[in-house]
C-alpha cells in the first residue's frame, strides 16, 4: 500500500495529549481545504485516509525527511530523529547488551548508563510519537464509525470495506497502546469516544491498560481480515494472535499474573496459519524483503523513495556503518559510524564469523571486540544484519534511503514464544513440540543438523532470542521478563555506566513520563524513582 497517498495537516503530537507545549505554530486548522468532510467524502478518501495512519509509522510528516517547517508531525525533536522505529528500536536495544552508540548527543548516552530522566527528548520523543499515532487511529475511527458511514451513504461492499479498515486502526491503537504499556506503564489514556481537546486525558493504570489491550485484540479476531488475506503491511488476524502472544508472556511483568497458556495458545495460532521460514536467514533484511511475507506477519514499510527519513531501517543501515567496512557493500553512500554490540551478544554465537550460526553478522576486520570506549566505533564489533541490497545482489533503490522493511512481528518469535510458555508451564503446550520448534531455527541457522538440540531450558531460550531476534526491537522487554535487566544477575559492558557493567534501580525497568507532559495534565502521576 502506497503509504504517501495522503497529505493530510493533523494535529500535531504534542497536542494531542494533554495540551502540552500549546504552542501557537500547532494550527488545528486545514491549511490545504483538505477537511474530514471531503477526505470521507469517498471510499477511496477513507482509504487514503487509513495509509496516513499506516504511514505515520514511516513517515516523520508531511514534507520530511528532516525539516523544521511546521510540516512534521511531532515538535520539539529533530525532525530526522522522531521516527517511531527508530525511536523504539533506541528505548528497546540501547540500554541491553545488544547495541551501543558512539554519539553523545544529549540524552543518548544515558540509554546504556542507565541514568535517564524524565527529561530525555528521545524518550519524550517516542512517548508523543506513540500517542500522535494514537491520535490520528482514534480520529479514523471516529469517522469510520456505523453512524458516520450510514450518514455519508456507504452501503454494500464499501461499507464493509470501511468497517474492515476501522478494525487495523484498532489493532494499531491497540498496538501503540501495548508500546506505551510496555515501555511507560501508565499513559495518558484516551479512545474515539473522547473529544479532541476536550479535557485533559485520565491516566489509565499499567494492569486496566493490559485487560483493554486484551480486549481490543480479542474482540478484532470479529473483524479483522483472515490471515493472510490482507495486503503485505496491514494487519490482519495473524498481527493480533501475535501481539496476544507477546502480551500474555511478558503478562506476569505487566501485572502480577502469569498467562502462559495463553501466550502458548496464541502464538499456535498464528504458527498453524501456514506461514514458513525463509531459507536463508540473511534474507530477512534485504531491500527486497517484502518477499519474505510467508514469515512476515506485519512490517513497516520502507521505501527509498516514498518514505524518505533518518528513522527506521535507515537509521539501522547508516548508523551501523563505519570503520573500515565499505557502505557500498552493504547498498548504502556512507555510514554514520554509530551503532555496534558488546561482546556479550558477540559470545553467544560459536564463532563471529558466521560460518557455523549464520545467524552471526559481525562486522570484525578492524573492530575490537572489547569496548574500552564507547564513544569510539571501532570498539565494539559492528552488526551487518540490515542489508540495503537484493537477497540476489542487485541495488536498492536509494543509497541514501532504505528500501529495507521492519518485521513488527515474524514467525521466529512466535516458535520461541511458544518453546518458553512450555518451559514456563503451559499445559496448553508440549516440549516435543517446542524443542521441535526451536530446531527449526537452528536448522535454518546452522545450514543442516548440526544445530539441533535434544532439550531446552528457560536460559538456553533468552539467548536463542538474542541470537534469532537481536536488533529486532524486543531485547529491554525480554531481559526484564527473566529479571537481569537492572539487576547484578547479569551484567553486560558499560551496563549502568561501568565498563565491566553494574545493576542499577529498578525503578529503570519502566520509563519516566515526560516532564512536561506532567506539568501539562494534572491527572497523571510520574512512575516511582523519578
Amino acid at each position: 500500500m502506497k503509504k504517501n497517498s495522503i497529505k493530510i495537516y493533523m494535529l500535531a503530537g504534542l497536542l494531542a495529549v494533554s495540551a502540552v507545549s500549546c504552542k501557537k505554530d500547532l494550527d488545528l486548522l486545514p491549511t490545504n481545504d483538505v477537511t474530514a468532510s471531503t477526505v470521507y467524502s469517498t471510499a477511496a478518501g477513507y482509504k487514503q485516509a487509513l495509509a496516513k495512519v499506516y504511514g505515520s509509522y514511516a513517515l516523520t510528516g508531511n514534507k520530511g525527511p528532516a525539516g523544521d517547517d511546521g510540516t512534521k508531525d511531532i515538535q520539539g525533536i529533530d525532525e530526522g530523529t522522531s521516527d517511531f522505529y527508530r525511536l523504539f528500536w533506541q528505548a528497546q536495544e540501547l540500554p541491553t547488551d545488544e547495541a551501543v552508540i558512539a554519539w553523545g548527543d544529549a540524552g543518548l548516552p544515558d540509554f546504556h548508563n542507565l541514568s535517564w530522566s524524565s527529561s530525555n527528548q528521545f524518550l519524550k520523543g517516542l512517548y508523543y510519537r506513540s500517542i500522535y499515532q494514537i491520535t490520528l487511529c482514534n480520529d479514523f475511527i471516529r469517522q469510520s464509525s456505523d453512524d458516520n458511514i450510514a450518514s455519508r451513504g456507504f452501503s454494500g461492499a464499501d461499507a464493509a470495506n470501511i468497517k474492515s479498515y476501522r478494525a487495523e486502526a484498532r489493532f494499531l491503537r491497540a498496538y501503540q497502546y501495548w508500546v506505551l504499556m510496555d515501555l511507560f506503564g501508565n499513559p495518558p489514556f484516551m479512545t474515539e469516544a473522547d473529544a479532541l481537546g476536550s479535557t485533559p486525558p485520565k491516566q489509565i493504570s499499567r494492569k486496566d491498560l493490559f485487560t483493554y489491550v486484551e480486549r481490543e485484540l480479542k474482540d478484532l479476531d470479529n473483524s479483522l481480515v483472515d490471515t493472510r488475506q490482507n495486503e503485505y503491511g496491514r494487519a490482519d488476524k495473524a498481527a493480533a494472535y501475535a501481539l496476544l502472544s507477546r502480551l500474555y508472556l511478558n503478562a506476569n511483568v505487566y501485572t502480577g499474573t502469569p498467562r502462559y497458556n495463553d501466550a502458548a495458545t496464541y502464538a499456535k495460532k498464528v504458527i498453524d496459519a501456514g506461514y514458513g521460514l525463509v531459507s536463508n536467514y540473511k534474507n530477512l533484511m534485504t531491500a527486497d524483503n517484502n518477499l519474505n511475507k510467508n514469515e512476515f506477519l506485519l512490517t513497516i514499510n520502507y521505501d527509498g523513495v516514498h518514505t524518505q527519513g533518518y528513522g527506521g531501517t535507515t537509521f539501522l543501515l547508516h548508523a551501523s556503518i563505519g570503520g573500515s567496512e565499505p557502505a557500498g557493500a552493504r547498498g548504502a553512500d556512507g555510514g554514520w559510524a554509530g551503532l555496534r554490540t558488546t561482546k556479550s551478544l558477540v559470545n553467544l554465537f560459536p564463532d563471529a564469523t558466521g560460518t557455523a550460526d549464520k545467524r552471526a553478522m559481525f562486522y570484525t576486520s578492524g573492530q575490537n571486540l572489547e569496548i574500552n570506549n564507547i564513544s569510539t566505533f571501532t570498539d565494539g564489533y559492528a552488526i551487518t544484519k540490515y542489508r540495503n541490497i537484493k537477497a540476489n545482489g542487485g541495488a536498492p533503490s536509494n543509497l541514501t534511503f532504505a528500501d529495507i522493511d521492519v518485521p513488527l512481528f515474524r514467525l521466529g518469535e512466535m516458535y520461541l514464544t511458544y518453546a518458553e510458555a512450555v518451559l514456563r508451564g503451559a499445559t496448553t503446550g508440549d516440549m516435543a513440540t517446542a524443542v521441535g520448534y526451536v530446531n527449526l531455527l537452528r536448522a535454518r541457522a546452522y545450514g543442516n543438523a548440526n544445530g539441533a538440540v535434544t532439550s531446552i531450558n528457560l536460559n538456553f531460550i533468552l539467548d536463542e532470542r538474542a541470537r534469532e531476534l537481536y536488533w529486532e526491537g524486543l531485547r529491554r522487554t525480554d531481559l526484564i521478563r527473566y529479571d537481569r535487566f537492572v539487576t547484578a544477575s547479569y551484567l553486560w559492558p558499560w551496563k549502568g555506566g561501568a565498563q565491566n557493567g553494574r545493576a542499577s534501580d529498578a525503578n529503570h525497568n519502566l520509563y519516566p513520563l515526560p516532564s512536561t507532559d506532567l506539568a501539562a495534565n494534572a491527572n497523571l502521576k510520574q512512575n516511582p524513582g523519578y
